[in-house]
């Protein structure tokens, strides 16, 4: 039964939905990709144009879809016509497609992205069969780009809290179970499955329980989280609150990454309104039940991204590592069961209980079920964040979502993982992704940032740079890693400026395995992983770099390579 509280919501979401649509509407995205290229100054053009010629429309900031290449993007729609997206409007082609297309009703091709919606325009393709879309499957995406983000009526009336409806109707243990089938795995990195954490923690004992959103995405070349953060907030909202249904905890926090200030903003406003329209708080639409979301900014360190950190930091602790067991399900923030999860994984929740275990899994591979949401990056075209089946191939990935390696150049190397990942050679982006394939091959997927390096990149050059990166970032609670990472850079940068020894190459492997045995958490444990990889497979370079004291990359640039 659908409480009578929620009912009136939905009656008033689809009502403002219907209303929006009975006249014309422009969309500025402004996620913080969009600002970032002038986005703010695009969408006061639109105002400013709209005030001039007195249109009767009206002006909606959404968040980011994903084309972050193309950014700033701007919406048009008109009613009895397809929706309409173009790409790159600063103010000057705001100006110029609105006086075109609002005003004339003639869109502009040259500028067009796609469209979307029932109808043809003549020139202009429908957005999804743009090549960046084409071969996504958008999932946990589906609203971002289109709605206004804080709009607590725009994600109701586009299925909001319907999976949370689902769950009210069924036992937590169903909830549970309903996860388990899905084959739910922990999209942070680990890829721990989802539901097995949350039985683990419902039969775990506490005076209380928790539930924790890992928002505090550190590594290197990923935005995904924050693009989910800023565009789809009530979604993690929901995937909370069903998580706190489903194990028995009253509260949840959302750990944001300290530098993203418009995530923690738009967080905070989603949060309020879901409060106040009764979605959280002490009596959740007349049910009686208890869940309250607090948003927490995170420490700043890199390390803090690993949960039991992370919880150290909650407390007012210094950010390091527990040793484990016990397990955060067990005793974790304030030494009461904790249920951790990654913004990605939280956004899945809604939709599996809306939609069945069985839709979830229908796409993906035998052990990696459902999608994987992407940020892609480096050298590649077309730079985003895409959401794709597991088990989609590194090599569609790169190029045909991706457009190939920009300016001509060939394709290098793919990073994938973030500082603890790995490097995959040209030669094997043929590769599927997911869990296990690249766990095997000693690049993990992480949590889902990608990094093309084109045939200019000097491998030893990479290799160097996340070494930097690992030295400032570790916290330096165990020997291993704190002397480690400070060996593994200065040895890099030696070679890097002409001045190894053919004795480093055996050094660093010597160091980098020791590491991986020793080092107290994942993040001593998977800082060697570049530094190996880039040793296995591309060896020459380093042995350039010491045999002649220069880069054999820089070199052959120099002579016009």
């Amino acid at each position: 039964m659908i409480p009578g509280e929620f009912e009136a919501l939905r009656l008033r979401a689809m009502r403002e939905w219907q209303e929006m649509h009975l006249k014309p509407f422009v969309t500025v995205g402004t996620a913080s990709c969009g600002r970032s290229v002038g986005a703010l100054e695009t969408l006061d053009a639109v105002k400013d144009f709209i005030a001039k010629h007195s249109v009767d429309c009206n002006v909606l900031e959404v968040g980011c879809m994903g084309l972050c290449y193309c950014e700033p993007i701007m919406g048009i729609s008109v009613p009895g016509a397809p929706r309409v997206f173009y790409g790159k409007v600063g103010a000057e082609e705001a100006h110029e497609i609105l006086e075109q297309h609002l005003l004339r009703g003639k869109p502009v091709a040259k500028y067009a992205l796609g469209t979307v919606g029932d109808g043809i325009v003549d020139g202009i393709q429908n957005l999804f069969e743009n090549p960046f879309f084409k071969k996504q499957l958008r999932r946990v995406l589906s609203r971002c780009g289109f709605v206004e983000p804080t709009n607590l009526n725009h994600y109701i009336a586009t299925g909001g809290y319907e999976g949370f409806l689902k769950a009210l109707s069924m036992e937590p243990t169903q909830i549970i179970e309903e996860l388990k089938n899905s084959g739910l795995r922990g999209r942070g990195g680990a890829g721990f499955p989802t539901g097995l954490k949350w039985e683990l923690a419902r039969k775990s004992t506490g005076d209380e329980k928790y539930i924790v959103c890992n928002g505090a995405e550190g590594d290197i070349g990923a935005f995904m989280d924050r693009l989910i953060m800023e565009s789809d907030p009530y979604s993690v909202i929901e995937g909370m609150t069903i998580a706190g249904l489903a194990v028995g905890a009253k509260r949840g926090y959302i750990y944001v990454r300290a530098e993203y200030e418009l995530a923690f903003h738009v967080l905070e406003k989603a949060i309020s309104t879901a409060t106040q329209h009764g979605l959280l708080g002490r009596d959740i639409l007349g049910t009686g039940l208890q869940f309250e979301v607090e948003l927490f900014k995170a420490a700043g360190m890199y390390i803090c991204g690993e949960e039991t950190a992370l919880m150290n930091s909650m407390e007012g602790q210094r950010g390091t590592p527990r040793l484990r067991p016990p397990f955060p399900t067990q005793s974790g923030l304030k030494g009461m069961p904790t249920v951790v999860n990654n913004v990605k994984t939280l956004a899945n929740v809604p939709l599996i209980l809306r939609n069945g275990a069985s839709w979830f899994s229908s796409v993906g591979t035998e052990k990696s079920k459902g999608t994987v949401v992407l940020s892609l990056s480096g050298c590649v075209e077309r730079q985003g964040v895409i959401e794709v089946p597991m088990g989609i191939t590194l090599r569609e990935v790169i190029y045909e979502i991706g457009g190939g390696i920009a300016n001509g150049r060939k394709l290098k190397a793919v990073q994938t993982g973030g500082p603890l990942g790995g490097i995959i050679p040209e030669w094997m982006i043929d590769l599927t992704l997911d869990y296990e394939t690249l766990r095997d091959v000693g690049s993990p997927l992480g949590s889902g940032g990608i990094i093309a390096l084109d045939d200019r990149t000097c491998m030893v050059d990479v290799a160097r740079a996340f070494a930097e990166f690992a030295k400032k970032e570790s916290c330096g609670y165990c020997i291993p890693c704190r002397l480690g990472t400070a060996q593994i850079f200065q040895i890099l940068d030696e070679i890097a400026k002409g001045h190894g020894k053919p004795s480093d190459v055996d050094l660093l492997v010597s160091i980098g395995e020791a590491m991986k045995v020793s080092c107290f958490c994942a993040f001593g444990q998977g800082v060697p992983n570049i530094v190996l990889a880039t040793l296995k497979h591309f060896p020459n370079e380093y042995e350039e770099h010491i045999r002649s004291g220069r880069c054999p990359i820089s070199y052959k640039l120099s002579e016009g390579g």
